[in-house]
């Protein structure tokens, strides 16, 4: 009997994309086949940063279709990019499962879905492929999403996901309090587009309605709340590439891992790692006042600074910053961020809070500085500071500005007191924990290779 074979398809973002690739590792760790279908754009984006690499298992073979867009056009504009996706996608998903399906000996036994791709599970119901989803995102956020016909009937949202007020809000007694800013699709741009991302989201929930299979990269120890109130949610995380000795794989940037060596040289729990994820930007003043606040911090530091982090590519430094900080400041464009962080000499995350980097930096036991920026951010920094206690949030001027005063401030208190990094060793035994054997996603996992054999 030839191993099983599984289609897997992220969201178009790196945040989505790094995960389930994570995941689809671990699959072909065990014997099975990995189809992984990226869009065209981002596809040769994560095969280009994977160039002169053999980070990828041998049974996972990268596909790819097309979004709908010119390779030129914006896929920030998500409301453009869902309508173009929605138009195209569909169609060319079918035909790539039909293609697979038509060699006797590569037949689909799984289709795998990224939530915010649960169209995709209809295309894979009507070709008659069992279909599965996998969240990238905390189970906070599914418990949120599932609960959108609730929030209309109490008013919290109306009927095209806008919320009614700023009131506060639980969607269960022991889980974080939420206010309008965590609907997160009321938060991406326009009117027009979050009508688009709401109706999206909303087509997305149905489609998911019938599948056996909801996976969160998420334990049941951190989240224990969220998973009792929608128990179809699975944990199968935390999905760190060194819980299996391997890399991480799916950068859309090529990673700089001479920052390694750097690090190599500070002292152990010394140096402030700063790191963004794929899509904030700042505008010019905030990334001056924080490369002026790194400064004033007189500590070592490890900046990601993306090609387009800030609004204006020319003179983004503060003059003469690069010549003062030279002797214990990196400045780099991209970071293995999972080797970063395991490094012995980091002693802080200053971080933009996305999910896959607040579980990477859980499972490696590092007190966060929360700097959200968009979507489930907000929630995600709630999680760090109010409910585990392994984090603080920094605080804006009258201008809605993060001073340099302030970045100095919070990162004196997180590494002056020993409670945070005692919290962030407690957090992370307990994450690591459950991918371990008889561990609650271990058993998820398990469970999961049974059924698609079966």
């Amino acid at each position: 009997m030839s191993s099983p074979h599984v289609l897997v398809m992220p969201g178009p973002a790196q945040g989505h994309v790094i995960p389930l690739l994570e995941f689809s590792q671990c699959l072909a760790k065990h014997g099975f086949r990995v189809t992984f279908v990226n869009t065209d754009y981002y596809h040769k984006r994560v095969v280009e940063s994977l160039q002169g690499k053999n980070y990828l298992e041998e049974q996972i073979r990268l596909v790819s279709i097309p979004d709908g867009m010119e390779p030129w056009e914006d896929r920030n504009d998500f409301g453009k990019l869902i309508e173009n996706f929605l138009q195209v996608m569909p169609g060319k998903l079918e035909k790539l499962i039909e293609e697979i399906n038509s060699r006797e000996d590569e037949k689909i036994d799984c289709f795998i879905a990224d939530g915010n791709m649960g169209w995709s599970l209809e295309v894979a119901k009507k070709m008659n492929v069992r279909g599965a989803v996998f969240w990238s995102s905390s189970a906070a956020l599914v418990a949120l999403v599932f609960c959108i016909p609730k929030l209309i009937d109490d008013g919290i949202i109306d009927s095209h996901g806008t919320p009614m007020s700023m009131q506060m809000f639980r969607i269960a007694p022991k889980m974080p309090e939420m206010n309008s800013r965590d609907c997160f699709w009321a938060h991406i741009g326009d009117l027009t587009t979050q009508k688009i991302f709401f109706d999206l989201l909303e087509r997305n929930r149905r489609a998911m309605m019938a599948v056996n299979f909801h996976f969160c990269n998420s334990t049941y120890e951190l989240e224990s709340e969220a998973f009792t109130m929608f128990p179809e949610l699975l944990p199968i995380g935390p999905l760190i590439a060194s819980n299996r000795q391997g890399n991480s794989a799916g950068y859309f940037w090529r990673e700089d891992s001479n920052c390694l060596k750097w690090l190599d040289q500070q002292q152990p729990s010394s140096v402030i790692y700063a790191a963004f994820g794929s899509l904030t930007i700042l505008d010019q003043v905030q990334f001056q006042e924080l490369a002026l606040g790194l400064e004033l911090c007189n500590r070592p530091f490890l900046w990601v600074v993306r090609p387009d982090i800030t609004t204006d590519a020319n003179d983004r430094y503060p003059e003469g910053f690069q010549e003062r900080v030279a002797a214990r400041g990196q400045m780099i464009s991209w970071a293995p961020q999972q080797k970063v962080l395991n490094h012995p000499s980091i002693a802080c995350f200053l971080s933009h809070c996305g999910w896959n980097s607040t579980m990477e930096g859980v499972s490696n036991g590092i007190p966060f500085l929360c700097w959200p920026y968009s979507a489930d951010q907000f929630l995600n920094e709630r999680y760090i500071c109010d409910f585990w206690k392994v984090g603080l949030k920094f605080d804006r001027d009258e201008s809605g500005i993060i001073t340099r005063e302030e970045i100095k401030n919070k990162v004196d208190q997180v590494l002056g007191d020993q409670y945070f990094k005692a919290r962030a060793l407690e957090l992370k035994e307990k994450a690591i924990s459950s991918v371990r054997e008889g561990g609650s996603s271990y058993k998820t996992f398990q469970n999961f290779l049974q059924w698609v054999k079966t």
